[in-house]
């Protein structure tokens, strides 16, 4: 009995020492696993890369400090991004049927085609939204009081944003038959900024801006003629929509416009201005959005 038990702490011994030996050959050394190590082992395997920008994200803020949002949809290479809101509270419409857009594409994914990006920013103007609905977020008409809504058309520095952009800028803009003040110098205000960081971080395939109103689907283009792209999207979007197109907006001397900045970017981009400031149209705006949508799809 003895030997058998001296036989059996012989045979433990050896096999012992052979995986030690074992291990030391193999050229690492053996640490055992600790909790802070098995955690990291872990939370390293759980690690998911971010993507670039979520559904949701603030690109900016207002003169008085308030967010710029941008609604993302769809996960495709090719961005197509839509701006309401860009004169306030003067066009509400405007951002109403960015928040349409939004619902559309909540309740039909589908209508995104995979290799596109969709980015809505419903109210680019935040502060001038503030002034007639009492909000910066989603809203209904029945918020509106339309008592006075032109205050609403410029930002907290009082300055009209779609003067202040880099095409043929001007410290006074015109709008309709008044002077307005398109700020200290192209881009002096956030807001204007913000979607200018936005584009050129983001190089959307195109760009749809909402305003109000004239009723009509307008090309832009910046003393460089109107971009081939332009024409298309124009034609496309009027087609659809049953909005007249437009080569230019004429009607009266336009400076520091958004629109002609992004064509002097050489991106194409169009102007849709509602019939009036109060409608959003949404039959006729669904349909050309997504014949533009479609026509970007693979």
């Amino acid at each position: 009995m003895k030997k058998l038990i001296i036989a059996l702490i012989i045979i433990i011994i050896i096999g012992v020492a052979g995986y030690f030996l074992f291990i030391k050959s193999s050229g690492e050394d053996f640490i055992p696993p600790t909790a802070d190590t098995q955690m990291k082992d872990i939370s390293e395997e759980n690690q998911e890369t971010p993507e670039e920008a979520g559904p949701v994200e603030i690109i900016g803020k207002s003169a008085d400090n308030r967010d710029i949002t941008a609604y993302h949809y769809g996960n495709g290479e090719k961005e197509i991004l839509f701006v309401g809101g860009i004169h306030g509270g003067y066009s509400w419409n405007t951002s109403l049927v960015a928040y349409e857009l939004m619902d559309h594409l909540e309740n039909n994914p589908d209508v995104v085609p995979k290799n596109v990006r969709v980015t809505v920013v419903p109210v680019l103007n935040p502060d001038g939204l503030e002034k007639v609905v009492s909000a910066t977020g989603k809203f209904s008409a029945s918020d509106v009081d339309t008592t006075d809504t032109i205050p609403g058309r410029f930002n907290g520095n009082n300055v009209d944003l779609n003067r202040n952009f880099d095409c043929d800028w001007q410290t006074t803009g015109t709008w309709q038959d008044k002077e307005v003040d398109g700020g200290d110098s192209a881009f002096s205000e956030p807001e204007s900024k913000a979607i200018k960081s936005y584009i050129e971080s983001n190089d959307p395939e195109a760009v749809v801006v909402w305003y109000s109103s004239a009723g009509g689907v307008f090309a832009s283009s910046c003393h460089n003629g109107v971009l081939d792209e332009t024409k298309t999207l124009t034609n496309i979007f009027a087609g659809a929509s049953g909005y007249p197109a437009f080569e230019e907006f004429d009607f009266y001397e336009i400076t520091g416009d958004m629109v002609n900045w992004l064509a002097k970017e050489k991106i194409p981009a169009i102007s849709v201005l509602l019939t009036d400031h109060i409608s959003t149209e949404w039959s006729k705006n669904k349909v050309g959005i997504e014949a533009i949508l479609e026509y970007y799809r693979e």
